[in-house]
């Protein structure tokens, strides 16, 4: 609890932590600029790593900013700090997503402080997961992490998600008939196998999983059709344990928090020794969309598909360094 602003290292280290969060074809469309003299954080969404084609509203690039910003204030939880937050400061500047005020003098957050062990941990699972129950009281605990940041989650019935599940293969026919939407994965993945140069955004041909065989779980497939030298075949889990993140409204505040609201429910998930992977396919085609919601449900519009279970972490996608990341005046 200090009113003093963080020195530089320390900032570093919030931005290291913060840029480990999800992010739509892991393209971390996210920059940091630190107002040392009043240790004020802003961040920014940097346009030039946006999908145009998958992505055309930036609600994808706004949900992987705010989950970059849940990161960021349970770091500094972790630190001792109590920052206060503005989200969308300045309507002539879209660019800047909010502002963190580090020197805020009240008590830190103690329950996203304990959330900190997992931002490290945290990893999207491609892999098969076991047909094991969730224990209902850990999907409560998943239900009051979203609602601390203002959204819903809501775990569909099975005849919803055999409808959801029909939705994603939908989704997916309609981006193999897409050239452009093809292009843009194309651009963000990788298919060889790692060399001596190693990019440090985009997702790897390691972290596509393996194919599926004879099941339907929701998990995006990367290779869109490509050989992937290595890359087998398994049998994933049966009933799949999906959830639906959501919220009243659909603006780029609320993509903003409802991005806060996945990574808070997803450090949530780690710490529960479960693990997760995240699908937005059937969210990408008005077409679609409409259609993922439950119409009994109170959730107006879903911001996340979530497949969580019991099963093996997947591997840790590239980072930028945060000296890409993070500008100093």
């Amino acid at each position: 609890m200090t009113a003093q602003p963080p020195d530089v290292s320390a900032v570093t280290a919030l931005v290291a932590d913060a840029a480990t969060a999800p992010s739509l074809h892991n393209a971390q469309p996210w920059a940091f600029r630190y107002l040392r003299d009043i240790g004020v954080l802003r961040l920014y969404a940097d346009f030039e790593r946006a999908l145009p084609r998958t992505d055309p509203d930036n609600r994808g690039l706004h949900l992987g900013c705010g989950a970059a910003l849940l990161n960021l204030r349970v770091a500094a939880a972790a630190a001792g700090l109590a920052p206060l937050v503005r989200l969308l400061p300045d309507p002539a500047c879209p660019e800047l997503l909010a502002e963190v005020h580090l020197c805020g003098t009240g008590p830190p957050d103690g329950a996203l402080a304990r959330l900190s062990p997992a931002i490290r941990r945290r990893h999207s699972s491609r892999l098969p997961f076991r047909d094991e129950a969730v224990p209902a009281a850990v999907l409560e605990k998943l239900r009051e992490a979203a609602g601390a940041e203002g959204a819903q989650l809501f775990f569909p019935g099975a005849w919803h998600v055999q409808s959801l599940l029909e939705l994603v293969r939908d989704a997916e026919g309609r981006e193999a008939r897409d050239p452009e939407v093809r292009g843009e994965t194309e651009q963000w993945t990788r298919t060889d196998p790692p060399g001596g140069d190693v990019a440090a955004d985009g997702v790897s041909g390691e972290a596509f999983g393996p194919r599926q065989r004879g099941t339907l779980a929701p998990v995006r497939d990367f290779a869109a059709g490509r050989p992937v030298p290595g890359r087998g075949w398994a049998a994933f889990e049966k009933n799949p344990h999906i959830a639906l993140l959501g919220t009243v409204h659909d603006g780029p505040v609320d993509w903003l928090r409802a991005g806060q609201a996945l990574e808070r429910v997803l450090l949530h998930v780690t710490t529960e020794g479960l693990v997760a992977s995240v699908t937005s396919q059937p969210l990408e085609w008005p077409e679609t969309r409409w259609a993922v919601r439950d119409p009994a449900s109170s959730m107006a519009h879903v911001q996340m598909v979530i497949r969580l279970g019991h099963g093996p972490e997947g591997p840790a996608s590239p980072r930028r360094p945060v000296a890409e990341l993070l500008d100093v005046l």
